[in-house]
């Protein structure tokens, strides 16, 4: 079940989003995902303290149309247990920047070529706080 949803939000490419609330103590996973809708992710982000087999990582993935595209690991993890973080994220139709807390960067592949983002969900171990754009 989501948590925070968020719609009609047009955001162009080259706009940034921040997204910041507080990692709870005892955490176990949170997902921030992007896109047109539910069944349409630009980016599914999904930090990982101990879920699904992983162990302090960042699964990154998309969706067209309901069908997960190829899965994307990440293993640089400055997620804190009971400590605030604030993520931001740029597109552009080639890809997805994500910067983490600590000003770490990677890149994800906009592999539905989503020109816009209009939804935003945030759920799981995560206390939502705000989203800004700019």
């Amino acid at each position: 079940m989501p948590g925070i949803v968020c719609t009609s939000l047009q955001v162009a490419p080259g706009q940034r989003i921040a997204v910041k609330g507080d990692v709870p103590a005892g955490a176990k996973s949170f997902v921030i995902n992007l896109g047109k809708n539910g069944d349409d992710l630009l980016l599914h982000f999904n930090p990982r303290f101990d879920a699904h087999g992983d162990i302090r990582t960042i699964v990154c993935n998309s969706k067209n149309k309901g069908q997960w595209g190829t899965e994307q690991r990440e293993t640089n993890f400055p997620f804190q247990e009971g400590s605030p973080a604030e993520i931001f994220f740029i597109h552009d139709k080639k890809e997805v920047t994500v910067t983490l807390p600590g000003n770490h960067q990677f890149k994800v592949p906009n592999n539905p070529g989503f020109e816009g983002i209009n939804y935003a969900c945030v759920e799981g171990d995560f206390v939502f706080k705000g989203i800004s754009l700019a």
